[in-house]
């Protein structure tokens, strides 16, 4: 009999999927990513009966722009499920765009979840993942798979310090001997700094923008530090004027970016030198003299390992591909489970 249930494993390709606030990547064993989309789905509602009409990219595009029959929503909250069902018809379909083969093939996947999460959070995961069509579903830590996807060197007896800024989480944590000494999940990602934006241009200019617009102001001109010039560049956004309701179009320079992501930024600051306080002094001194690796898509907000620096004194330096970091890391974790196999629990 064990030979009959392990012949499912012989026709299917492994995969480790990011499942991300904001974005969902999917590695599969061999080949590497081949599937990065957005973590939305658009269902078209009739008789209260909910039928999926769009996943990934064109959900996307739907988002905020839907008439009352058809509703796009986001099943990923701060990096755990928020809404189980919706999350589970995501997995499964990305599964299937990325498996045309037979539905014979029952693959093994690896899923990241941020640190801070419950046993509760884990297991919806978990029964998101093996309801959606897995053999085997095995997670690991969001700060182990960004700090091997970085290429850092986690299996030394050093210390190494990785800050994952995502959608959703912001996950600090040490790491030495393949395993996390201290680590800390905030609740601050790209979302909350779309979400400052939408609420500043609300206070300051009366002017209500939507999530797309604040997350194309964000990737356009965003920064964490006040330019030098006390301006910076500008961009033109439309939105709503509050005052008497109309569309109207205007012009927000970097220096309104960097004031409105000042409470954000400060809050993954304050993550990290608390990190720093709680780090062993041995671990402390090896991060001296490595500095911190910073990974996730909130990486790339401008000018954020400078914001760093000048707060911890340390060397600060971006991932070479800092937006696939976690999905390269849980794919690595994948190819090699015999070395990293403390770090995968399939059990919980």
């Amino acid at each position: 009999m064990p030979i009959f249930q392990n012949i499912p494993g012989l026709f299917s390709s492994d995969m480790a999927i990011d499942l991300g606030t904001a974005n969902t990547l999917v590695y599969v064993k061999g080949r590497g990513i081949i599937l990065s989309e957005p973590s939305v789905v658009a269902y078209h509602v009739k008789d209260g009966q909910k039928k999926v009409l769009a996943v990934g990219e064109d959900a996307k595009l739907m988002l905020g722009r839907t008439p009352g029959s058809i509703e796009a929503i986001r099943p990923m909250r701060e990096g755990v499920i928020a809404d189980f069902d919706t999350a589970e018809a995501m997995i499964k379909h990305f599964i299937r765009k990325v498996h045309k083969r037979s539905t014979f093939s029952k693959p093994k996947i690896i899923v990241c979840v941020p640190h801070g999460a419950t046993p509760v959070e884990k297991r919806a995961i978990r029964q998101s993942v093996l309801s959606a069509g897995a053999r085997r579903a095995g997670l690991i830590a969001e700060p182990i798979a960004a700090a091997i996807g970085a290429g850092m060197p986690i299996t030394d007896p050093t210390g190494s310090m990785v800050v994952d800024i995502g959608g959703g989480t912001t996950e600090v944590a040490v790491l030495s001997l393949g395993d996390i000494v201290y680590a800390r999940s905030v609740r601050v990602g790209g979302d909350r700094m779309d979400e400052a934006i939408i609420s500043y241009l609300r206070r300051q200019q009366n002017l209500l923008v939507g999530e797309a617009t604040a997350e194309r102001i964000k990737t356009s001109i965003g920064t964490a530090r006040m330019p030098d010039d006390g301006r910076g560049s500008s961009m033109q956004i439309r939105g709503r004027d509050l005052l008497n309701g109309v569309p109207k179009e205007t012009e927000i320079s970097q220096a309104q970016v960097a004031e409105a992501l000042a409470e954000p930024v400060q809050q993954i600051c304050e993550a990290v030198m608390t990190a720093l306080e709680a780090t062993p002094p041995d671990l402390a001194a090896d991060i001296v003299d490595r500095g911190v690796m910073l990974t996730g898509g909130g990486a790339l907000l401008g000018d954020l390992d400078l914001a760093l620096r000048e707060q911890t004194g340390l060397a600060v330096s971006i991932a070479d591909d800092s937006l696939n970091c976690v999905a390269l890391g849980t794919g690595k974790a994948l190819e090699f489970e015999k070395q990293l196999r403390h770090a995968i629990d399939y059990d919980s």
